[in-house]
């Protein structure tokens, strides 16, 4: 079978698209000329930012829904479907962070609360969303990861644990999905200044932050194909910019070798 290769985007899901880094995201790619659907539980806020997209152009649709509950995500779906036509690219973006605690410590039913936002929501996405790319020759799915995703914590070990098993979620999906025309993308938004990073002992005293906009993009780009050698991998905003991946691109093979931007472990190192 010959492998497939999506067109550029032009319908868009995005979850937790009420405010913050999914706000922007939504708002970036009506602006890049993209119909948007949008999904997350306040439904106020959700129909403000439908009305902001809608006064620059744009088609959109708000479906509030829970992203962990199922029939209530094939309901979302179908709506926004409805309105805006199938969706090309979606965007894992709702998530939230737990109690900053050592793992001994956590409270075992916030603990799975947030696997279950974090993973579970993307997983019943994934699953609702797919199907209808492949029937169509393929599309493509941004999560929004988190350097938590790569390295150790002391603390908040729900969040942290969830980015790794999303992103090794998407490596599933780019293993089986790649041929067939998915892309899948784990994109690292930095520290940007949101509800959830300002209310963090982490973050209490910091003065820099990085700007939403490098986020959006890095989204826009994936959603035109710009960086489709790169499914399956981890990019940063605030590291990452649309000239240093092309120019990394340009190397070829040397940046696609398996286990870079991927979740490997490091061999011994040689004697």
């Amino acid at each position: 079978m010959a492998e497939k290769h999506p067109p550029a985007a032009r319908t868009a899901l995005i979850t937790g698209a009420s405010r913050g880094i999914g706000r922007e995201l939504a708002l970036g790619l009506a602006r890049a000329g993209l119909n948007v659907g949008l999904l997350a539980r306040d439904a106020v806020r959700l129909e403000e930012v439908a009305g902001e997209i809608r006064a620059l152009g744009r088609t959109a649709v708000a479906a509030p829904a829970d992203v962990t509950d199922a029939s209530a995500l094939s309901a979302a779906v179908a709506t926004i479907e409805a309105g805006i036509g199938p969706v090309d690219l979606l965007v894992n973006n709702a998530g939230r962070f737990d109690a900053e605690v050592p793992p001994w410590e956590a409270d075992p039913q916030e603990w799975w609360a947030i696997m279950e936002t974090n993973v579970l929501g993307p997983f019943l996405l994934d699953r609702a969303i797919i199907p209808g790319m492949l029937a169509r020759g393929g599309g493509r799915i941004i999560d929004l990861s988190s350097g938590a995703a790569v390295r150790d914590t002391a603390a908040s070990s729900a969040y942290y644990t969830s980015k790794t098993a999303l992103f090794r979620l998407g490596g599933s999906i780019h293993e089986a999905g790649y041929p067939r025309g998915l892309r899948i993308f784990e994109l690292a938004p930095g520290v940007v200044r949101t509800d959830m990073t300002s209310g963090t002992a982490m973050h209490a005293d910091r003065t820099e932050w990085n700007d939403v906009a490098e986020v959006v993009e890095l989204a826009v780009m994936i959603a035109r194909g710009g960086i489709d050698e790169l499914s399956g991998r981890y990019v940063r905003a605030g590291t990452d910019t649309p000239a240093s991946l092309r120019f990394q691109l340009g190397r070829g093979a040397e940046v696609l070798q398996d286990h870079v931007r991927r979740l490997r472990a490091a061999d011994w190192p040689e004697k």
